[in-house]
């Protein structure tokens, strides 16, 4: 009877290990999730807003999430941003986090930002790099944690 509790905690741990490392998006993955989203935004980027807003379809994977800006400044996309300054957005250090990104992003291109953000539901901040790009009228990118 030995046998199978331990072949079944065997199990449990094997599973619980990849859950536990793949607790935050990667860089691939961030990556990914940003080609996903200039697609979205080249096909309806009313919709495509919308979704990266909503976190829907694909659109909000652990830590990851697309957000956007448009022309004024202003974020078109964010699951709480909203309407609020992409521009102005300042890192947990005073860099000009949003200043840099709209500088950054070049349409056909992806680049980075690097900048001091906690994670979600932290408090104490810790390096995080956005891909960002332009496309259309609209500044995005998406995010991970390098720590």
């Amino acid at each position: 009877m030995r046998a199978p509790v331990a072949l079944l905690s065997a199990i449990f741990l094997m599973q619980a290990v990849p859950a536990f490392a793949a607790e935050y998006g990667t860089a691939d993955e961030a990556k990914a999730m940003l080609q996903k989203a200039v697609a979205e935004v080249k096909a309806n980027k009313e919709e495509a807003l919308q979704k990266f807003s909503q976190g829907q379809e694909g659109f909000k994977d652990r830590d990851l999430y697309p957000f956007c800006g448009g022309p004024d400044g202003m974020f078109t996309a964010h699951p709480t941003l909203v309407g609020k300054s992409l521009r102005d957005l300042k890192d947990k250090t005073g860099k000009a986090l949003g200043e840099e990104i709209y500088k950054t992003a070049e349409e056909g291109e992806i680049n980075e930002v690097s900048y001091m953000w906690p994670r979600p539901g932290e408090t104490e901040p810790v390096q995080k790099i956005s891909y960002v790009t332009k496309v259309a009228d609209q500044v995005c990118a998406v995010g991970y944690y390098k720590e």
